[in-house]
C-alpha cells in the first residue's frame, strides 16, 4: 500500500515524488518511457542545447566585430546531435539516481486509475496493481496537429521530430509564432536554414507586450527569417522531398514543415471517465488551493491542469502543492501570477505578471515605463542591444507585470518576479542598486523611471 502512486514521470510527476521524502511518504512512479517527461526528453532540455549550439556559432561568425580572428566556420550537425543526446541522458540518469536515493519506486508501464490505487501495464502486456491512499495525475501534454498538417515524422513534423533531425534542413515552414515556434526560428536561423514563420494573430508569442513582439520580430528578421503574422496557411502539399505551404493567394516551397500550434493534454486513457473528476476538452478542473479533482484523493498537476501555463516549473510547483495537501491537510497554493514565461530565443523573451493589456482588461488604472538596451553599456559590449525592459505597475501602486527582451532575459527576469509575488512599489524595488555595468541596469532604469525620478 502506497501513500501516493503518481502516474507520469515529467517535472510535475517527479517533482511530486521528489518532494514527498520531506513527509516520509511511501511513493511509486509510474512511467512508460525514461523519468522526465517531454522537458526532459524531447522538449526544453534538448531545445535549449541545441538553442546554445545556434548561439555559439552565430557568436563565432561574428568574432571578427571583437577582434578574433576564427577564418571560416560550420555546424557539425551529427555532433550537436550528440552531445544533445548526452546533456539529455546525463540528466536523465542523475533524476533516476535522485529518485532511488529517495526511496521512490519507480514502476515501467502505463498507469490507469482504478478503485484503490492504479492499474499498471508493463511494456510485454503484464499487468500489476498499485493500492494507494492517493493518486496524483501527472500525464503531461503531446504537440497539437492541425488540419492538412498530419505528422509523418519526416517532411510535416512535430518539437519532438524536429530535435532530432540528423541534419541541418536547407528549408523550413514553421507553423505557429509561439514560444516553441520562435525557439526554432531563431535557432534554424542562426544555423543558417531558410526559415519561413508564420503566426494566423497579430504578432508572434500571441499575448506577450506587443513592444517585446517587434523587438522580436525585428532580431528574428535579422537572421533572414521571414516572419508573417495574421496569416493562416492552407493544406500542405508534399511532392517528392519537397512540401508547397499556400498561403493568402501564394506559396512557399520548403524541405520540412514544423507545427508549433501549441500542446493537447494527454487524459484520454488514464480512467479519469470513471472518477467524480472534471474533464473538459481534455484538461482537468482541479482545487487551485491543493491541486485535488472533485473526486477525493486524485490529484492532477503540469500540463493536464485546466488554467496552468504548461511550463514546467509550474507543473514543479503544483506537484509540491499536491504532495502538501496529501502529507498534512494543508495547502500551498501555486502564485500563478508570478511564474516566469520565457522564450529562449537568441535574444530571449521573458516576462512576468500581467502584460499592458491584462492589467487594464482587470480594471487596473495602469502606468507604463520602458527601457531600451541601446545605451546599456554591457548590452553594447556583448553586441545584443536590440532589446528592452517594460514594467506595468498601478497608479500609486504595485508592479503588476514587467517584460525583458535581452541578453540573459531569462535569468534577471527574477528579479522582476520577486517584485510582482511581493507586491512591491516601484520606489520600493528602485532603492536597491545594480552593480554596473550588467544588463540588469535596464531594469534598474525603468525602476528609477516608474518611481518618478529617472537617471538617464
Amino acid at each position: 500500500m502506497y501513500d501516493v502512486v503518481i502516474i507520469g514521470g515529467g517535472p510535475g510527476g517527479y517533482a511530486a515524488a521528489l518532494y514527498a521524502h520531506n513527509f516520509g511518504l511511501n511513493v511509486a512512479l509510474v512511467e512508460k518511457e525514461r523519468v522526465g517527461g517531454t522537458c526532459l526528453l524531447r522538449g526544453c532540455i534538448p531545445a535549449k542545447t541545441w538553442l546554445k549550439t545556434a548561439e555559439v556559432y552565430s557568436t563565432v561568425k561574428k568574432a571578427s566585430e571583437f577582434g578574433v580572428n576564427t577564418g571560416d566556420s560550420s555546424i557539425d550537425w551529427p555532433a550537436a546531435l550528440d552531445r544533445k543526446n548526452k546533456v539529455v541522458d546525463g540528466l536523465v540518469k542523475g533524476l533516476s539516481g535522485l529518485l532511488k536515493a529517495r526511496g521512490v519506486d519507480v514502476v515501467d508501464g502505463i498507469g490507469r486509475l482504478a478503485d484503490g490505487g492504479v492499474e499498471v501495464v508493463g511494456t510485454g502486456g503484464e499487468t500489476q496493481r498499485l493500492e494507494a491512499g492517493n493518486v496524483i495525475v501527472a500525464t503531461g501534454s503531446k504537440p497539437r496537429a492541425i488540419p492538412g498538417y498530419d505528422f509523418d515524422g519526416d517532411k510535416i513534423v512535430s518539437s519532438r521530430d524536429a530535435l532530432d533531425w540528423s541534419e541541418r534542413p536547407q528549408r523550413v515552414a514553421i507553423v505557429g509564432a509561439g514560444a516553441i515556434g520562435c525557439e526554432f526560428a531563431s535557432l534554424l536561423g542562426d544555423a543558417g536554414s531558410e526559415v519561413h514563420l508564420f503566426e494566423m494573430l497579430d504578432q508572434v508569442v500571441p499575448g506577450a507586450e506587443p513592444e517585446a513582439a517587434k523587438t522580436l520580430t525585428r532580431e528574428l528578421k535579422k537572421k533572414g527569417v521571414k516572419v508573417r503574422t495574421g496569416v493562416g496557411v492552407g493544406p500542405a502539399e508534399v511532392h517528392g522531398n519537397r512540401v508547397v505551404v499556400p498561403f493568402d493567394g501564394d506559396y512557399v516551397e520548403v524541405d520540412k514543415v514544423l507545427v508549433a500550434v501549441g500542446r493537447a493534454p494527454v487524459t484520454d486513457d488514464v480512467g479519469l471517465e470513471k472518477t467524480s473528476a472534471v474533464v473538459e476538452r481534455g484538461f482537468v478542473h482541479v482545487d487551485a488551493e491543493t491541486m485535488m479533482t472533485a473526486e477525493p484523493g486524485v490529484y492532477a498537476v503540469g500540463d493536464i491542469v485546466a488554467g496552468s501555463p504548461q511550463l514546467a516549473h509550474a507543473g514543479f510547483a503544483e506537484g509540491i502543492a499536491a504532495i502538501t495537501h496529501i502529507a498534512t491537510g494543508e495547502t500551498a497554493p501555486v502564485d500563478y501570477r508570478a511564474i516566469p514565461l520565457v522564450v529562449y530565443t537568441h535574444p530571449e523573451l521573458a516576462s512576468v505578471g500581467l502584460t499592458e493589456a491584462a492589467a487594464r482588461e482587470a480594471g487596473y488604472d495602469v502606468e507604463v515605463h520602458d527601457h531600451g538596451m541601446r545605451g546599456v553599456g554591457r548590452a553594447i559590449i556583448q553586441g545584443e542591444v536590440g532589446g528592452l525592459v517594460k514594467i506595468v505597475n498601478e497608479v500609486d501602486g504595485p508592479i503588476l507585470g514587467a517584460t525583458v527582451v535581452g541578453p540573459g532575459a531569462g535569468e534577471i527576469i527574477h528579479e522582476l518576479m520577486y517584485a510582482v509575488a511581493w507586491e512591491a512599489l516601484p520606489s520600493e524595488a528602485a532603492a536597491f542598486i545594480h552593480a554596473h555595468p550588467t544588463v540588469s541596469e535596464a531594469i534598474g532604469e525603468t525602476l528609477l523611471s516608474a518611481s518618478g525620478r529617472s537617471l538617464h
